[in-house]
């Protein structure tokens, strides 16, 4: 049976290191040139690194998603009216705090649909799109928003520092021989989804989704990427399209040496001989990884280069490596040939996202 039609998104904002608003990300991401700098907002002497993403004014994070969640809205051309019955799902770093957190926002948006929270580490926001999407096309909902926040802090700063996932040299080097690992970034982020019905205009259609999970390690991923060629696949059959349709992946890439080689693998394991020609990069090396908002931080991002008709750069590149034999976009944005991309994410515990959208 035939899949239902596409989800139309009708609204998108971002907030980052870049900057706020969508003109400051795609300016930020089509420049190539990373945002870390060293951690002024917490104490990081007693780390073993000191850098980070982070946006120099940024305020409370309850009032940075109300910020984000209203302008994606107005860009929507949603009004108090039809925010009404408009389902919320965020994505947040996971605590007590969340449930009180998630109904506040949306009674301050005036979103009165179903409200649902996302902790699943960083394939939260992702997850949340591709449910929101699920009740839209199910018919359960006409409207969702959804929304994702993470500001750098010093607990999970600390934790990833002892964790030694952190890059040591101060730059994420995704597909890139030297990479030494991650670096953290600020990300809020809020997404619009209608039903065709009740859409006006479109910045861009999510047209497919894939999960999977490796349930391989707890934190390592399974080397042959298996999971997230299931989850690329998925997204791929849901939205009719094939491999060579694809013009750009946002790698989940974050610039460690195990989880970039699997990523590669699974590339290839769903892409086959397409894969040596699909345009690669991961925008994470130039805003960092937003942890539970990574997923949608970056899905604005890979919507706002689609529409640009321009590709950005994978920063922080030195040499190949020959475990990750990928179509790496260096040096400079390069042009989209499709309007057809993917986002992809993985968390700990082995969950894998795919999200397809397009601009055609």
């Amino acid at each position: 049976m035939a899949e239902p039609a596409a989800v139309p998104i009708t609204g998108v904002h971002a907030s980052s290191a870049f900057g706020r608003g969508t003109d400051a990300q795609l300016a930020g991401v089509l420049a190539g040139d990373s945002a870390f700098r060293p951690v002024d907002r917490f104490d990081t002497t007693p780390r073993r690194v000191d850098a980070a993403a982070t946006l120099p004014d940024a305020g409370d994070l309850a009032d940075e998603l109300a910020e984000a969640v209203d302008a994606a809205c107005r860009a929507a051309g949603l009004d108090a009216g039809r925010r009404a019955g408009t389902a919320l799902l965020l994505a947040v770093h996971g605590g007590a705090h969340v449930p009180a957190l998630t109904t506040a926002l949306a009674a301050r948006s005036g979103l009165t649909g179903p409200a649902r929270a996302y902790t699943t580490a960083c394939v939260s926001a992702s997850s949340a799109v591709a449910d929101a999407a699920a009740l839209i096309r199910r018919g359960d909902v006409d409207r969702a928003v959804v929304a994702a926040g993470y500001l750098v802090e010093p607990d999970q700063y600390a934790l990833f520092d002892a964790g030694r996932a952190l890059a040591t040299d101060g730059a994420v080097r995704p597909f890139s021989a030297g990479r030494t690992g991650l670096l953290l970034g600020d990300g809020v982020a809020a997404v619009v989804l209608e039903s065709r019905a009740v859409a006006r205009d479109a910045v861009a259609d999510l047209l497919g989704w894939g999960r999977a999970g490796d349930a391989f390690h707890p934190c390592q991923p399974e080397p042959g990427g298996r999971g997230l060629a299931r989850a690329v696949t998925a997204a791929l059959r849901r939205a009719g399209l094939t491999a060579e349709a694809i013009g750009y992946v946002n790698a989940n890439a974050t610039g460690t040496g195990h989880s970039d080689a699997a990523e590669a693998a699974a590339l290839r394991t769903a892409f086959g001989a397409a894969a040596a020609h699909v345009p690669v990069s991961s925008t994470k090396a130039l805003h960092g990884h937003a942890l539970e908002a990574s997923g949608l931080l970056e899905l604005v991002v890979t919507v706002l280069a689609l529409r640009h008709g321009k590709l950005p750069v994978n920063a922080g590149w030195l040499a190949p490596d020959p475990a990750c034999p990928l179509d790496v976009v260096r040096d400079a944005p390069r042009p989209a040939s499709t309007g057809y991309a993917l986002s992809l994410n993985a968390a700990f515990g082995g969950a894998n996202t795919a999200l397809l959208v397009g601009t055609a």
